[in-house]
């Protein structure tokens, strides 16, 4: 995201996202934020010269996994490691359909103070407390171009089991539901002229969206538009989506 201050003041003051650790450095200013039941790592390079083409965007999605099993996968499949951390690594999204995924041996969860400097919220905290409502990650979206492709991958790489396949013509696209562990990852793919072309020209492969549940829609909807918060039909019939520009960038999708 560009602007580390304006970024994290309105993730606070539209979602009411709580401060869990603070991670400067060099090349960027990053900190971990829980939104919803989620735990969002913001990166803010310091010149957002390298980033303008672009813009704001994903740059991955982070998995608990036992690091033996992924390391095997990884050689397995031929895909490169940009970050090494030990207990963790990042893969090289040009290996993965534009996505870095990320494997961790522990758990953000487990409330470590070692970790973080804040325990992780209950999901009742955002369900019942805060006012829009969130209950954690839904699915999230990639858009890629070889749907085909990136299915046998995601199923190969990471287990994915396939849930469904349909057409979304209102944003001109295919999609296909893969259930990854407690979350769906949702593969969509251009058909023609629309809304997924348009987007994949732009930025190219990678991560579109993070879908939230929610519930109550209306609600959420309302509590949004309160600070500004543009919504327009999402990537799907019943889901809601944030507009970049009135979101820092980012696109977030609401469904019940």
């Amino acid at each position: 995201m560009e602007d580390y201050e304006a970024s994290l003041a309105h993730l606070t003051k539209v979602y009411g996202a709580r401060f869990l650790l603070d991670l400067p450095k060099p090349e960027w200013h990053a900190c971990l934020v829980e939104i919803g039941g989620m735990i969002f790592e913001v990166f803010c390079p310091p010149n957002f010269l390298l980033h303008t083409r672009h813009g704001p965007q994903y740059l991955g999605i982070e998995y608990e996994a036992d690091m033996t099993e992924v390391r095997q996968s990884v050689a397995d499949h031929g895909v490169r490691i940009v970050r090494e951390l030990q207990v963790a690594i990042h893969s090289n999204p040009a290996d993965c359909f534009g996505v870095d995924f990320e494997f961790y041996e522990g758990s953000f969860f487990a409330n470590t103070p070692a970790v973080l400097q804040k325990t992780v919220a209950p999901l009742s905290y955002w369900t019942d407390e805060q006012p829009l409502g969130l209950a954690g990650l839904k699915a999230y979206t990639l858009a890629v171009s070889d749907i085909a492709k990136a299915s046998a991958f995601i199923k190969s790489f990471i287990s994915g089991e396939q849930l469904y396949d349909e057409a979304r013509p209102a944003i001109g696209a295919r999609a296909i539901g893969l259930q990854v562990a407690d979350s769906v990852l949702e593969l969509i793919t251009p058909t023609g002229p629309g809304a997924t072309l348009t987007e994949l020209q732009r930025i190219g492969e990678g991560i579109h969206s993070m879908i939230f549940s929610v519930r109550d829609l209306d609600k959420t909807r309302s509590e949004l538009e309160k600070h500004g918060v543009k919504l327009v039909a999402g990537t799907k019939p019943g889901r809601l989506a944030t507009t970049p520009e009135t979101n820092r960038g980012i696109v977030f999708e609401f469904e019940v």
